[in-house]
């Protein structure tokens, strides 16, 4: 941890993203998203690069179109849990943070495969908690959509005090757990991990998803880059974290960033440009607007104005589509855009998902790394590539070696081994509410 004497240390991740609009898959370098070698290429370079750890997505189910599958979905996505299990076997200290539901899942049986995980990295897991209350990701699951939105993170709470419990007790101890959501009553068949628990990381942006992290993260994986954002949410969770016990030094706050580099910044910002236009065809175009809408815009020119309608009741995206109330509010702000600076509707689009976060020559963007997470606002970056699996190649190449001029990024890892370690986080306290210990 850094002192008065040196600088704040950067951290940085590598992200294999599933359904996205970031990835280019019809550039010729795009590689496989579902073969092994793409994954391990992805964690080696990380890996070769210091990273703190490689994270992957979660795939529930396909997400659907107008009915159809849609077109920036993975089919056939590996499960993250045995894949990284197995690149656990091809990496010696990167860490390895699996994202996995806690609305359809057991803690028993998460407790076991994480703990199992952990055991087969040597102390390197992570779990990624998400929550859903969606009937279309849970008619895969024996509940179904039986959750309420409003408890989402209640059970995810039960889920992860449970799953505590698991890994912390004594072999052969009997305890009892129950809760509204989540009842146990047996002796565990867990035996923990090297760190006890794996490194909890949180993405949820509302209010709840907040309050969670404060109470349990060791890291939130956050939407916010730009400097005001990314401070407000600094300040926020610092007032909560207090609530809690815990201090702003306890949690790690890592936004997504996108990137492009160039010898030059105009080359760089060249190479941004094309990049978004690769990103956002005229096919991506309607078909994110029509997300957003709720209408079928067939026929409507992407190079056009934007739709005068409202937007529906009706989700045509189903399983990426955000709520009525804040699917009103994108549209009124990217008409107000369009407006304002006579857009079309596929630059606004292009403009709303194609922001890149650090654009410059490497040393630029190391400049740029090294003064956010001097700020305090952030302690580092989820870096998303446009190519998997090589998008991370040059960055490792040609920016890390700046970062570590600068002092403001490691030069080996640290002697401890685990994902803790690594991230230099203490370990965490015994979560006790709604345990029973015999």
């Amino acid at each position: 941890m850094s002192n008065a004497h040196t600088p704040r240390q950067v951290h940085l991740v590598g992200y294999f993203p599933g359904v996205n609009h970031s990835t280019v898959w019809s550039d010729p370098a795009s590689g496989s998203q579902i073969e092994f070698d793409s994954f391990a290429h992805l964690a080696r370079t990380a890996e070769r690069g210091l990273f703190d750890y490689v994270f992957l997505a979660e795939g529930l189910r396909l997400r659907e179109h107008k009915g159809e599958i849609h077109d920036l979905d993975v089919v056939g996505r590996p499960a993250a849990l045995p894949l990284l299990a197995a690149l656990s076997t091809v990496t010696e200290r990167i860490g390895l943070v699996a994202t996995v539901n806690s609305t359809f899942n057991d803690p028993a049986d998460l407790a076991r495969q994480f703990a199992t995980l952990d055991h087969l990295s040597a102390g390197r897991a992570g779990w990624n908690v998400v929550t859903s209350s969606e009937e279309f990701f849970g008619a895969n699951f024996r509940r179904g959509g039986y959750l309420d939105r409003d408890d989402r993170y209640d059970r995810a709470s039960e889920v992860l005090r449970a799953a505590s419990a698991l890994w912390r007790a004594r072999p052969g101890a009997e305890f009892a757990f129950g809760g509204a959501h989540v009842r146990l009553d047996r002796v565990p068949g867990v035996v923990p991990g090297p760190q006890g628990a794996p490194v909890i990381v949180q993405a949820g942006d509302s209010a709840d998803g907040r309050e969670f992290a404060a109470e349990y993260a060791e890291v939130v994986f956050s939407p916010h880059s730009e400097p005001g954002p990314a401070a407000a949410l600094a300040t926020d969770l610092t007032a909560r974290l207090a609530r809690f016990g815990r201090g702003r030094e306890d949690l790690r706050i890592l936004p997504s960033a996108t990137f492009a580099l160039g010898d030059t910044q105009a080359e760089a910002e060249e190479n941004a440009r094309e990049i978004a236009r690769a990103q956002v065809s005229p096919q991506t175009a309607i078909g994110t607007a029509e997300r957003i809408w709720g209408l079928d815009l067939t026929g409507v020119d992407p190079d056009g104005p934007l739709p005068t309608a409202e937007p529906a009741e009706d989700e045509l995206r189903r399983g990426q589509a955000p709520h009525l109330g804040e699917r009103r509010k994108i549209a009124a702000a990217w008409r107000g855009q369009a407006e304002a600076e006579g857009l079309s509707l596929r630059e606004v689009i292009t403009r709303a998902i194609s922001s890149f976060t650090l654009v410059g020559t490497p040393t630029a963007v190391a400049e740029r790394i090294a003064a956010d997470v001097a700020s305090g606002r952030i302690d580092g970056y989820v870096l998303v590539p446009h190519l998997q699996p090589h998008g991370l190649d040059d960055f490792v190449d040609r920016v890390v070696p700046e970062l570590q001029e600068r002092g403001v990024f490691r030069t080996e890892y640290p002697e401890g081994r685990t994902l803790r370690d690594v991230l230099d986080l203490p370990r965490p306290p015994l979560l006790t509410r709604n345990i029973d210990t015999r």
